[in-house]
């Protein structure tokens, strides 16, 4: 299975079921709400379970940023919960750009499960019902799965690592232009980026109907920012506002080719929620990588 499956294929296969069957998870969230669950509540792809970003797929806020890692032992339970077992396949969508599911998609790889057993929902919520295809409102109680979390499949970063990754190798910055450049902050103590990243907006991901660009189209647009074929984790990172949508650059780059499943590129998780906190850490502001 690919980082992204299309709407039409995940149909399919749900129609299809086998032993090791799909399971799908609905991550829909939003900053500043409204709540996803309701939205779950009110239609979603048929047997997809809920999970919610704040509290099922990250600790609490602290130290660590406002989306710190989730403990392990939680992380298995919400999958358990979820009927994730060990040779399932898991789908995660969220509204339309894969920015939130692909925080699923990470976590997934982060906790062991094999790349080609984890994938995105290539336009969401938004591409299934563009497609006329079946909604539930039926909240599903799947059978609890066997799957056990085994941390570490994926590099992290740490402030330190990250600030030395910007000035060694590419760190991208997933958020809004403007929040890098320090033009705005609405949620984080301070403006700013980390020194020696580049920008690199998540929203950049996709093209205006919501779905992923082409694999050729992504490399280029990695390649003009720095990113070299065969990068891995000690020559690109990426980093947003709490370890959310930098995810996203991670899968595009391993969908791009440029990273590949066994050297992925590293997260910073605790991002600029977790820099920004330490006013000993400096704050670059301005279009520049600087």
């Amino acid at each position: 299975m690919s980082v992204l499956v299309s709407p039409l294929d995940l149909a399919a296969d749900l129609e299809r079921g086998s032993a090791d069957r799909t399971v799908v998870l609905d991550v829909r969230w939003r900053l500043g709400g409204p709540p996803g669950r309701a939205e779950h509540a009110a239609g979603h792809v048929p047997g997809a379970v809920f999970v919610d970003l704040d509290t099922e797929l990250a600790a609490p806020p602290g130290t660590g940023g406002r989306h710190p890692l989730p403990e392990p032992s939680r992380l298995q339970e919400v999958l358990r919960r979820a009927g994730v077992s060990e040779g399932s396949r898991v789908v995660a969508y969220d509204h339309a750009d894969g920015s939130v599911a692909a925080r699923a998609w990470w976590l997934l790889r982060w906790a062991g499960l094999p790349a080609d057993r984890v994938a995105v929902l290539d336009g969401g919520w938004a591409a299934w019902r563009e497609e006329g295809l079946p909604v539930s409102t039926e909240e599903p109680a799947p059978e609890p799965g066997d799957v056990v979390v085994r941390p570490g499949a994926m590099p992290v970063l740490d402030a330190d690592a990250a600030a030395a990754l910007a000035r060694s190798g590419v760190l991208l910055d997933a958020r809004a232009g403007e929040r890098y450049r320090g033009e705005v902050e609405p949620v984080d103590p301070r403006a700013g980026h980390i020194p020696g990243a580049r920008s690199a907006p998540s929203a950049g991901n996709v093209g205006h109907d919501g779905r992923w660009q082409e694999p050729g189209d992504l490399a280029e647009r990695f390649r003009e920012l720095g990113v070299e074929p065969g990068s891995g984790p000690e020559a690109v990172g990426a980093y947003c506002g709490s370890g959310v949508t930098a995810s996203s650059l991670v899968l595009a780059l391993e969908y791009a080719g440029l990273t590949a499943p066994e050297k992925p590129a590293a997260l910073y998780a605790g991002s600029w929620s977790d820099w920004s906190t330490d006013p000993d850490r400096p704050a670059a502001t301005g279009p520049d990588a600087g």
